[in-house]
């Protein structure tokens, strides 16, 4: 019962989080893209970040809240989706060198999901 409410408590701040975030995004998008370069133009860009600072405090939150257990599970996923991570964007490093088209540095965040996703759905399935 406990990791279930633990688990909602979790689910709920995230989602709260990713809400204000998204809100955040379109905002500052709509109102800094067509603005003149500057001090505010920057700040209204980073305004995103806000929701992003709440999804890390809902991480540490969860962190905090889970058993030693889960926490040690979700450190070697992390541990193992980070190598991952680092596998492919050194390996497309290489890639660019050779002329294929530079990546952003949002898909580094995205690959790192990603490869956090396909990790504990291995081991999920692996476990069972």
């Amino acid at each position: 019962m406990h990791e279930k409410r633990v688990a909602r408590a979790y689910h709920t701040e995230l989602w709260v989080a990713i809400g204000v975030y998204i809100v955040l995004l379109v905002g500052s998008i709509r109102l800094a893209r067509p603005m003149a370069d500057g001090t505010l133009r920057t700040v209204l860009l980073l305004l995103p970040m806000l929701g992003f600072a709440l999804m890390i405090r809902a991480i540490v939150r969860h962190v905090a809240r889970i058993d030693e257990y889960q926490r040690l599970r979700m450190l070697e996923s992390i541990g193992i989706a980070f190598a991952v991570t680092g596998a492919l964007t050194f390996s497309y490093g290489f890639l660019e060198t050779a002329g294929f088209p530079k990546m952003s540095m949002f898909v580094v965040w995205m690959v790192m999901c990603a490869s956090w996703g396909v990790v504990n759905l291995v081991r999920t399935w692996s476990g069972r």
